[in-house]
């Protein structure tokens, strides 16, 4: 059956309409959002108070005490440049040490600590300075006392280690841990921000989906997209409104059934 050239028009104006069906116009959709943001605002303060009041009533803060420990290769006064160099490239090394069972464990039995040897490695961080030969010997644990403890127990141990184990000159015991006054984390503002961002964007969101499955049809706009057609005239909504209510205000007028 031949279709007539009016019914191949229409449906040439409503296959490009059914494409751009599947286009999103980011403007309006920005618009959507700033109509709605005083649920986004809610969501920003919920997120913040809910993330910050569970960090401070409920997460244990977590403290750090840092030993120090000196590597050099010659025990006498007078130190020469190759000195310096191999102390550098042992300081690389002795990081492998504090890794070891045997130093972790003895640390553990030294203390009589209630700790498995991956809890241990879980709490140290090991870091060597850039263009130096020390060795930072971190420890962090939600006890300040046994924090410090911890770290220059490490720095003991680790030293003699290398001494028995490897050959060569005891390191230096540069410093000593000291118990720490305050803690390192967590932070209760960093995680309220980070509460108040998801809360945003959870707002968004749900924003966003609403508008991308909202199919009604609202404006003349949306009939020519949906049919390729284009709109004649427009009824607005006040007008019919102010209509229904003069109707309704001779309705009640005195005297109107007796006229009639």
């Amino acid at each position: 059956m031949e279709q007539t050239p009016k019914e191949l028009s229409v449906q040439q104006q409503i296959v490009p309409a059914e494409r751009d069906e599947a286009e999103i116009d980011l403007l309006e959709l920005f618009y959507h959002i700033l109509d709605h943001w005083k649920l986004v605002f809610v969501c920003f303060l919920i997120g913040a108070v809910l993330v910050g009041g569970y960090t401070k009533l409920f997460m244990k803060p977590t403290y750090e005490a840092t030993a120090k420990m000196y590597v050099l290769s010659s025990s006498d006064s007078v130190v020469n440049l190759s000195d310096l160099q191999l102390g550098t490239y042992l300081a690389s090394d002795y990081l492998e040490v504090f890794k070891t069972h045997e130093v972790t464990n003895a640390v553990i039995q030294n203390l009589n600590l209630p700790y498995a040897y991956k809890d241990m490695q879980k709490m140290l961080n090991l870091s060597n300075p850039s263009g130096t030969r020390i060795l930072h010997i971190t420890v962090r644990c939600g006890d300040p006392a046994e924090a410090a403890l911890i770290a220059n127990e490490y720095l003991r141990v680790a030293s003699q280690y290398v001494a028995d184990v490897m050959v060569t000159d005891k390191p230096t015991e540069l410093s000593v841990a000291l118990e720490p006054e305050r803690p390192v984390g967590p932070s209760t503002s960093r995680n309220a921000i980070l509460g108040a961002l998801a809360g945003t964007i959870l707002a968004c969101g749900i924003l966003i989906i609403r508008f991308l499955l909202d199919d009604k049809v609202k404006t003349g706009e949306d009939i020519t997209k949906l049919t390729g057609l284009p709109i004649l005239a427009e009824v607005p909504v006040f007008a019919m409104k102010q209509a229904n209510e003069a109707e309704q205000a001779a309705a009640a007028l005195p005297g109107k059934d007796d006229a009639v």
